[in-house]
């Protein structure tokens, strides 16, 4: 299991870490997804048949890039 912790600098309201919890949801492998608007801070925890470049993807796809790798 491994989970990361990162800012996502385009996050502004509730509408936007709903997004980013369902599509991260949706993704096989992740277990567990928050993120919070007035941080902007997101946690992801994922197993093995995941990675996080794969997550990375989803995020940038989806318009959330993250500000650090």
């Amino acid at each position: 299991m491994s989970e990361r912790s990162f800012v996502v600098p385009n996050i502004s309201c509730h509408h936007c870490t709903r997004t980013i919890e369902r599509e991260l949801g949706e993704l096989a492998g992740v277990t567990h997804v928050s993120a919070d608007a007035g941080t902007k801070n997101v946690i992801v925890s994922w197993d093995d048949t995941t990675s996080w470049e794969e997550i990375r993807a989803v995020l940038v796809e989806i318009g959330y890039p993250p500000s650090t790798d």
